[in-house]
Order: C-alpha cells, then sequence, then structure tokens
C-alpha cells in the first residue's frame, strides 16, 4: 500500500515537474521569440530612421541646390537685365547721335548757304548808312532853301531808320545762323571727372554777373543747397556749362521781365540745388519769375520755339540744352506755373 501511494505521489511530482519543465520551457520560447520580434521591430525602426534621416538630408541637399540654382538664374537675369539697359541705352545713344548727324549736315549747309548774302546786307546795310550820313552833311552846305532842306533830311533819315532796321535783322538772322552752326556742332570735348557743385555754382555766378553787366539795375536772392556727399561725375564740362548758362539766362530773363511789372511785395528769386538719387545726380534750378504757360510747356525744347518777343531769342538754347543731356544719357525735365515758377530738372547718370 504504501509502495503504491509513494509510486502514485511520484508520478504527481513527476507530472507536475514535467508540466513545469513545458510550461518554463513554452515560457521560455515565448519570451526569446517576444525578444526577436521586438529586436526585429527596433531594427526594423532603426532602418526606418536611417533612412527618414537620409531623406531628409537629401531633401536638404537639392533644397541648397535649388537655392543655389535659383540664385545663379537670379544673377544672370539680373546680369542680362544690366546688359539689355546698357544695350538700350547705348542704341538711344547712338539714334541720337546719328540724329543730330544729320540734323547737323543739314543745318551745316543751309547755314553756310545763308552766311554768304546775309554777310552782303550786313555790310552794305552800314556802308549805306555811312554814305547818307555823308549826303545829310553835304546837303546842309548847299543852296537849298530851309524848307527843301528839311524834306530832304527827313528823307534821309527815314532811309537811315530803315537801312539800321536791315542791319538789325540782318544781324538777327546772322544770330540765328550762328546758333543753328552751334546746335549742329558735335561736341569734340572728352568726358572729364567732375565736381558738378562747383560747375553749377561757378556758372550761376558767372550767368548772374553777365546779366547785370547787360542791366545794372537787376537784382535777384540767389539761394543754394548742395549735396556735398556727391561724388565726381564724368561730363563734358563744356558741354554741360552750357546747358547751364542757357537755363540761368533764361530765369534770370524771367526774374527781370517780372520785376519790370513793379509788383507789391515781388523779389526775384532763384533757387539751386544738387542731390544725388540712386546712380543719379539731380540739378534742380528754380525760379520765381513769369512762369511758361501749359499750352507751351510741351514744346519748350523744341528747335526756334522761344516765349520771348521777337528779335530777343533765337529759340536754340533749350533745344540744344536738351540734346546735350540726351547724348549723356540724362534727362532734361522741366515743372511750372505761370505767373508763378519755373522749375528746370537736369539728371545725370553716374557711369
Amino acid at each position: 500500500m504504501n509502495l503504491l501511494n509513494i509510486s502514485l505521489q511520484s508520478r504527481v511530482i513527476i507530472g507536475i515537474s514535467a508540466m513545469v519543465f513545458l510550461f518554463s520551457s513554452f515560457l521560455i520560447a515565448f519570451i526569446s521569440n517576444q525578444r526577436k520580434k521586438l529586436q526585429y521591430h527596433m531594427n526594423l525602426q532603426a532602418i526606418n530612421e536611417r533612412q527618414q534621416q537620409a531623406l531628409k538630408e537629401q531633401n536638404i541637399l537639392l533644397e541648397e541646390r535649388v537655392k543655389d540654382r535659383t540664385r545663379e538664374l537670379s544673377e544672370q537675369k539680373e546680369s542680362l537685365q544690366v546688359a539689355l539697359t546698357k544695350l538700350k541705352s547705348s542704341q538711344l545713344q547712338l539714334i541720337q547721335k546719328e540724329k543730330m548727324a544729320s540734323l547737323g549736315e543739314v543745318a551745316s549747309g543751309i547755314a553756310h548757304e545763308i552766311q554768304n548774302p546775309l554777310n552782303f546786307v550786313n555790310n552794305f546795310a552800314e556802308l549805306n548808312a555811312e554814305l547818307l550820313e555823308e549826303l545829310k552833311e553835304h546837303l546842309s552846305k548847299d543852296h537849298l532853301s530851309d524848307v527843301e532842306k528839311e524834306d530832304v533830311g527827313s528823307l534821309v533819315d527815314n532811309v537811315i531808320q530803315n537801312l539800321q532796321k536791315i542791319n538789325m535783322h540782318g544781324k538777327r538772322a546772322e544770330n540765328i545762323v550762328k546758333n543753328m552752326l552751334l546746335h549742329a556742332k558735335s561736341s569734340t570735348g572728352e568726358e572729364e571727372l567732375t565736381d558738378i557743385n562747383f560747375m553749377v555754382e561757378e556758372y550761376l555766378k558767372l550767368g548772374y554777373h553777365s546779366f547785370r553787366a547787360k542791366d545794372n539795375s537787376f537784382n535777384a536772392a540767389l539761394i543754394t543747397h548742395y549735396d556735398t556727399s556727391l561724388e565726381r561725375i564724368n561730363v563734358v564740362q563744356q558741354d554741360i556749362g552750357r546747358v547751364l548758362m542757357n537755363i540761368y539766362n533764361n530765369a534770370f530773363y524771367s526774374l527781370n521781365e517780372k520785376a519790370k511789372k513793379d509788383m507789391p511785395g515781388y523779389k526775384p528769386e532763384i533757387s539751386v540745388s544738387t542731390k544725388r538719387e540712386g546712380d543719379s545726380v539731380i540739378i534742380t534750378i528754380r525760379d520765381n519769375g513769369l512762369g511758361i504757360s501749359k499750352k507751351y510747356i510741351d514744346k519748350i525744347f523744341q528747335p526756334f520755339f522761344t516765349t520771348k518777343p521777337t528779335g530777343t531769342s533765337t529759340g536754340l538754347g533749350l533745344s540744344l540744352s536738351y540734346d546735350i543731356i540726351k547724348a549723356h544719357q540724362g534727362e532734361l525735365k522741366v515743372d511750372s506755373a505761370e505767373g508763378e515758377f519755373a522749375e528746370f530738372i537736369v539728371e545725370l547718370v553716374y557711369e
């Protein structure tokens, strides 16, 4: 009985031990399998992270390449734009020079054809005036009656006056011819680095004193504002000086004519300033004279157009000035209010 019980007990223990062993083996196998799965997933995640990192780095590299290429294309575009702008500017300058050359040839031919007969007109007008003066002196000594002498003297005076008019208009025509030749003449001056402030100031003083030399009763306030930071600019000094003198002379004439009207409280004044805007030098000349009518302002730069009385101007100064500034690749603009002011703006470009 005891043997039976021991055998049964042993078998139970053996069975339980076997079950424990089997469970342990299963548990060990399960844990090992889970570890393998976990390691697999970890490896897979690591591979995925490496791929994501590689993709991110690749995207960053591509973005940098795209930025570099975009920058290169942008620089090429800007370079082409600058080249195109320079080409257009050169074309405009070439067209302007060809236009001026053609106009110059025509004007020069006309001027030379007119010059010779004008010389004869002027010379003979002066000679006839001298001869008639002599005739008048002789007649005063003759046996004519006083009434006859007076009539003859009156006739001679009329002839002299007519000859003086011939001479005056002949000289005006001669002046027009000279201005045509000047207008047609191509500048042979070389560009030089120039202090614009100094040039503007010097020609302002020269223009003012030259005008006062003709009419010492004229006075005007000269107001100047110069940008001292301006760098020197390449210009043909003689040509730009001619532009400044033309504008100054017009301003002083306008101031003087308005002053003659004796308007209460009116004080002739001219304001001159310089400044830099981007790649340009801006010269502004403003006077508080008669101003320019709206119906004339669009014609102000046309050859032979003038608002001054007949005989006082040839109408070529501003036209010549406009062509000179265009030849310098610049701009000449005008703004005005009739009876209040006239303002000329000269823009010169740094090269």
